[in-house]
């Protein structure tokens, strides 16, 4: 079956446009609904949203759409989409849903799910949810119809719940850290959390306005608190997306720590107590390859997937893995959550830095990375990739960085657009590889 609204992390698109309306938002709570009416329990569903200014429409959709098919309806506010994973187990709730679409700008929205054991929904159920989509809902009598109803202490319980991942003998007390929440879900979860902890907090990104998420901070827009970092003379700075699921890290020098050296970090520590899981870490295709070196040196593996956290986080399950994410700050910690968590990343990090004394630029400075580089090349139409001409200069590339690099090319899921990434040891043969196969492309599209 085609999907027409589920894309690779749940419902996206421009608000008031396309897929992304009220009408479609509440026709997506009757058929979620519908599939999880399971039982003869009373039925709920906990819904949360960052700070768009459309948040409030989606999320008054789904509560039409929910409780017409009979089920009860817990609304949290503003929480990252983590938050809502976790609430969803704790609450005992059939469904979570988290209206947010992360790191985009504020005019674009979306719909992520969550199973009632807080994993994002499995192609199978996206599916069946897809097919209840294009079918009349069955409205529930009038003594049916589900309740609404507000809770004021959700924050509270996600500050308490990812403190919980720190050992109790950690203080952040000599540590000043500068925290941009891209005026995003996180803006009041993250720097609590970190300040509860003993640090000195300086914060950027907390004054949502409903059309600011995202704009000029966040983990997308580092300049801020890079900036930050430097005036301040902070330690270190954080620096999460829109619904705060990724991570970004600045030393003390300004300098970005991407999510490949965040991973190392983390995956290292935990070898090192023997509680890392798997034997190694689940990553993406586009993680460096000097990652994989980095693990490989301590005799752990680095399994590649698909981009997109989702297909991490099936593999992590797969193999019992603890550890994944993406380069992108993506980061899945399995022993604290059941989804990326980008504040929880957070505080492994800050503890790190605590037990080891270095500064951060030393401690997060785990492998040296190899040159990559990373062109997208627009194209009209058809696939330009089947080109004989392209097939044959890829074979040519391949072979040219077979046992020095890699290649990976792929069509992009949400714009005609064709991805070319290389990374070897020499940076100019990498440029020159990426830039006879862009052209070649060009030349086929």
């Amino acid at each position: 079956m085609a999907r027409k609204f589920f894309g690779t992390d749940g419902i996206r698109g421009r608000t008031n446009d396309g897929v992304m309306t009220a009408a479609t938002a509440m026709r997506v709570g009757q058929a979620a609904g519908r599939h999880f009416l399971r039982g003869d329990h009373r039925h709920r569903v906990v819904i949360g949203k960052d700070t768009r200014l459309s948040g409030y429409m989606m999320e008054s959709a789904l509560v039409a759409g929910f409780t017409s098919v009979g089920m009860d309806v817990i609304m949290t506010g503003p929480l990252p989409t983590p938050a809502i994973a976790l609430l969803t187990r704790e609450m005992r709730a059939d469904l979570g849903v988290m209206i947010s679409a992360s790191h985009n700008p504020f005019e674009d929205n979306g719909i992520k799910l969550f199973g009632p054991d807080g994993f994002k929904l499995s192609d199978e159920d996206e599916l069946a949810i897809e097919a209840l989509l294009e079918s009349e809902p069955p409205l529930v009598a009038a003594p049916l119809i589900g309740r609404a109803r507000r809770i004021e202490d959700a924050r509270g319980r996600y500050i308490h719940a990812v403190k919980q991942s720190v050992s109790n003998e950690i203080r952040f007390d000599d540590l000043k850290v500068v925290v941009d929440c891209a005026h995003g879900a996180a803006y009041q979860v993250t720097p609590s959390a970190i300040w509860e902890l003993g640090a000195d907090v300086v914060t950027l990104g907390v004054e949502p306005d409903g059309t600011n998420i995202n704009d000029g901070v966040g983990s997308t827009s580092l300049e801020a608190v890079r900036a930050a970092v430097v005036r301040e003379n902070a330690d270190i700075g954080i620096a999460l997306d829109g619904d705060a699921d990724r991570l970004i890290v600045i030393d003390e020098r300004g300098r970005t720590v991407d999510g490949d050296q965040i991973m190392a970090l983390i995956a290292t520590r935990l070898a090192h107590r023997q509680a890392l899981r798997g034997g190694g870490v689940v990553a993406t295709v586009m993680s460096n390859l000097g990652l994989e070196r980095c693990l490989a040196d301590q005799d752990l593996t680095l399994e590649r997937t698909k981009v997109g956290d989702r297909h991490v986080l099936e593999r992590m399950r797969q193999g019992g893995f603890n550890v994944g994410g993406e380069q992108s700050g993506h980061m899945i910690l399995l022993d604290h959550g059941t989804t990326g968590d980008g504040t929880v990343a957070a505080l492994q990090v800050l503890a790190s830095l605590v037990r080891s004394g270095k500064p951060a630029s030393e401690l997060l400075h785990q492998f040296e990375p190899v040159p990559q580089l990373l062109k997208n090349v627009r194209y009209s139409g058809g696939t330009p990739l089947d080109a004989a001409s392209v097939k044959a200069c890829i074979a040519d590339a391949e072979a040219e960085l077979a046992g020095k690099g890699r290649l990976v090319i792929r069509p992009s899921g949400t714009e005609p657009v064709i991805r070319v990434m290389a990374e070897g040891d020499d940076a100019a043969q990498v440029e020159q590889v990426v830039d006879r196969i862009c052209a070649a492309v060009q030349d086929a599209a």
